[in-house]
């Protein structure tokens, strides 16, 4: 029998860009540097292949503007 949840699933973060504020938390503390600020000072990822799905943009993000899904 194969057990199909052996293998966790990668959760990426999606960004709701009204709430974010342009603080640059997120992009700072990136482990992988997947986030950048945008022309407009809004995180955007930048760098799918890079994120490792940590969660520390999601966890210090201040406005709430990151979930990982």
């Amino acid at each position: 029998m194969i057990n199909i949840m052996t293998r966790k699933e990668k959760k990426i973060p999606v960004l709701n860009r009204e709430w974010c504020k342009g603080c640059g938390i997120c992009v700072e503390f990136c482990p992988k540097d997947a986030l950048v600020m945008d022309e407009m000072e809004k995180a955007q990822i930048a760098y799918k292949e890079k994120c490792d799905g940590c969660g520390m943009c999601e966890l210090l993000c201040p406005d709430l503007a990151i979930e990982l899904k």
